[in-house]
Formats: structure tokens, sequence, C-alpha cells
């Protein structure tokens, strides 16, 4: 399909400003890349999608149901990061492609690992060890145990919606970086264009436009 002059205008008229910048706002928030270099139909599109896959994802990992200890679930236990010889974490790399809205992983963990009682409730907490000692801070979380026998399914489910939603935004990071894909097929498209028409041009010949005197000489 041949594109339109306002069609050529719209891919030559893509500011991508610093695509350095662009990408990684894209990745600190999803949308942000695009809304910084204008594209906001974009942006609104990327955010929307990606953020409403992550949070339905987080949304399938929580709940209110109280453990044995009387403590609560708690929210956001499909997000964690872990890296010890327990377990190793490795969907969180995926998770982290959204950005900014997965980093409380990070803080969390530090805190459980050093001992100290993680915030907000254990909100995006990796799970407490089962060999944890009794004086322990965190001896409310639950462990990871706990979290696959109250949650699952929604464990497993959760955990893969937040991984999509951080390699979707991948891709809207190497938009905000490169720019509208197509835009080497575009302009491959509009030199064949430009050599058809000159083609016919040539094939149509002189026609009505020869110089007077030109039938004559041809008679002679």
């Amino acid at each position: 399909m041949t594109p339109t002059d306002e069609e050529r205008e719209q891919r030559e008229s893509v500011d991508l400003k610093d695509p350095g910048l662009a990408a990684f706002l894209a990745w600190l928030l999803p949308g942000l890349g695009h809304l910084y270099q204008g594209r906001t139909a974009k942006a609104g599109l990327f955010f929307v999608c990606i953020m409403g896959t992550y949070l339905y994802g987080l949304c399938l990992g929580s709940s209110n149901q109280e453990l044995p200890g009387g403590h609560p679930i708690g929210w956001g236990r499909v997000v964690y990061f872990s890296w010890g010889p327990e377990e190793k974490r490795l969907a969180y790399f995926c998770q982290v492609g959204t950005g900014l809205p997965a980093l409380p992983a990070l803080v969390q963990a530090s805190r459980m690992s050093s001992g100290k009682r993680v915030w907000w409730g254990g909100f995006m907490a990796p799970p407490r060890r089962e060999d944890s000692p009794s004086d322990d801070p965190n001896r409310s979380q639950p462990t990871a145990n706990e979290l696959n026998y109250y949650l699952h399914p929604y464990l497993e489910l959760g955990k893969h919606f937040t991984m999509i939603a951080g390699l979707l935004n991948i891709l809207a990071i190497y938009d905000a970086w490169g720019g509208p894909v197509f835009t080497e097929t575009a302009k491959k498209e509009d030199e064949k264009e430009d050599k058809e028409k000159k083609k016919d041009e040539d094939q149509e010949g002189p026609g009505d436009d020869a110089p007077p005197g030109e039938g004559a000489r041809g008679e002679g």
C-alpha cells in the first residue's frame, strides 16, 4: 500500500529528542519516554496496557487472609528479589523491566537480608526463610511454602502477568530509543514510488509538448 503524503510527513516529523534519555524515562515508568518526546497517544497506550497488566498481576498475588500466626499474607507478594542458596528469583529480571514500580522489591530484599524489619507491611518483600530464628524481626512474614499454599495458583499467574508487563515495556523502551520501526520500510516505498513515476514519465515521451517544426523535419 502506497503511503499518502500526510503519512510520510508524520513519519518524518517524529522528534525523538534525546533517544538515550527517552529510553531511560520509558524504563523508569511505562509511557514516560514517549511523553517526553511528545508522542502522547503512544504514551497513554503503553502506560495503560503495561501498568494495567502489571497491577493486575500484583493483585493476583495479594490477600488479606491471615496466616496461622494471625498476620495477613499482604500485598504484592509476586514481585520480590531474592538471590541466595535457597532461591534465585530470575523472574524479577523480567519484572524490573517496568522500572520504578518494581524497585521497592530491592529495598525490601536489602532490609530483610541485613536483619531489619521490612516496610509497608511486607509489600514486595521476599519470603521469610523456614529456619529463621525466633527473634527475627520479620517473623510475621510468610514463608515460600505458605505463599504457595494460600495463594496457589494465583501466585504463579500473578508472577507471569508481572513478567509479561516487564517484557512488554522492553519493546516500548526500544520504540522510544529508535523511533517507529517502519521508517526504513517507508523510505524504500517512497523511493520505489519515485522510480515508478519517473519510468511512467519516460514512457509517455514528448507528446503534445514537442517543439514546432519537429514533425516536419521528421517527414523530410
